[in-house]
């Protein structure tokens, strides 16, 4: 065999390699939605971080509120106006809060809340002449027992706050569905 066969035999058994290369056009593409996402991850993330943090923080106990001496309190219903201190997420106010606190006929205290079980207006105690001694909501004629019980269009009693007497004065914490009716 002369040299030249044996070279060319060698030359067919090696297969040139051939190498993808990336373009210009690639490199910057590429560079391109690197840095885009880069710049969006670092909006987004603080954004994300915002709505979620407050959610993620430790929920405190309920805070209970001194509101009246044990001794005013009667058969009739007083309403008790009050400060509480709230933070809802980063925003932190002292709204006012009103309860309506009376004993019961078992003589325990109660307080109810003035918010309507049927579209949330106030309701007030003994103010109907038609409905005497109940709680009415002057909106859409809902009525209530003196215990928060609906008699007329609310579909569900008055709630109630957490009760406690401690040294002679009622403190008042977090609503709770009536347990009275």
């Amino acid at each position: 065999m002369s040299e030249h066969q044996q070279h060319g035999n060698h030359e067919s058994e090696h297969k040139a390699t051939s190498r993808r290369e990336m373009s210009r056009r690639q490199f910057l593409s590429y560079t391109l939605g690197g840095a885009s996402a880069f710049m969006a991850a670092g909006v987004v993330i603080p954004m994300l971080r915002f709505a979620v943090d407050p959610v993620l923080q430790a929920k405190g106990a309920g805070t209970l509120v001194k509101v009246i001496e044990e001794e005013k309190i009667t058969s009739e219903p007083t309403e008790v106006r009050f400060t509480v201190h709230q933070v809802d997420g980063w925003y932190e106010s002292d709204p006012t809060l009103v309860a309506w606190i009376s004993r019961g006929a078992d003589g325990n205290i109660f307080a109810l809340s003035p918010v309507c079980k049927h579209l949330g207006c106030a309701v007030n105690w003994n103010t109907n002449p038609e409905f005497p001694n109940q709680y009415f909501c002057p909106c859409h004629g809902a009525h209530y027992t003196q215990d928060g019980e609906a008699l007329a269009v609310a579909p569900a009693p008055l709630d109630e706050y957490e009760v406690q007497v401690q040294e002679g004065f009622v403190y008042l914490g977090p609503i709770k569905p009536n347990e009275r009716v």
